[in-house]
């Protein structure tokens, strides 16, 4: 695998980069525009999962990383719950629902193997 200077170079980080840029655009729609508090949940959920991954890549070692991915997983959890919320009160379309979905799900399942791969590398350090 790779050796990463900068956490920009993930590619991890920069779909859920994406994907919370995308969920801000989606957030100014006319029928999320005043629902304060779902816009904000929706936003923080959806940045936070590019913001763990930069912040466990900065602390510069594995076991933080690793620590910081868990959460950034869970966040990708979180927004998926927070999709089916926006789909079933009927404030996105189908396809965003459908795109970011299927986006969302792949992105935590690329943040599950990374850390896995993190997790392996460790162990083996200390064998």
């Amino acid at each position: 695998m790779a050796v990463y200077k900068q956490f920009e170079d993930l590619e991890i980080w920069q779909i859920a980069n994406e994907v919370a840029v995308r969920f801000y655009e989606i957030t100014e729609t006319d029928k999320l525009k005043n629902d304060w508090g779902l816009k904000d949940q929706i936003r923080r959920s959806a940045a936070s999962i590019s913001n763990n991954i930069a912040e466990g890549f900065e602390y510069d070692n594995n076991p933080d990383f690793i620590r910081f991915l868990r959460y950034s997983k869970g966040s990708a959890g979180e927004l998926r719950n927070q999709l089916i919320i926006l789909k079933k009160l009927g404030y996105i379309s189908d396809e965003f629902y459908q795109e970011m979905h299927q986006t969302v799900v792949s992105l935590s399942k690329q943040i599950a193997g990374f850390r896995k791969y993190l997790i392996e590398f460790e162990r083996k350090k200390k064998a």
